[in-house]
């Protein structure tokens, strides 16, 4: 899996997206990995392998700064 730094992340947002949907990324803070970056389809066919009763839509919500 690769991974890059939360400071690679957010200056490189795009190239973050792009790695994504190729394979999930691992984003590190202070060397340590702190979460995961995948595409959605990947996501939801996970989602769907560990729960195959609930089918339900994934819920979305966008982040606005203020």
């Amino acid at each position: 899996m690769k991974s890059l730094s939360a400071k690679e992340a957010k200056y490189g947002f795009g190239r973050l997206i792009d790695l994504a949907r190729a394979a999930p990324v691992a984003i590190l803070k202070h060397g340590r990995p702190v979460v995961v970056v995948m595409a959605i389809e990947e996501f939801e066919r996970l989602k769907a392998a560990n729960c195959p009763t609930d089918q339900q839509e994934v819920p979305t919500q966008s982040i606005e700064k203020t």
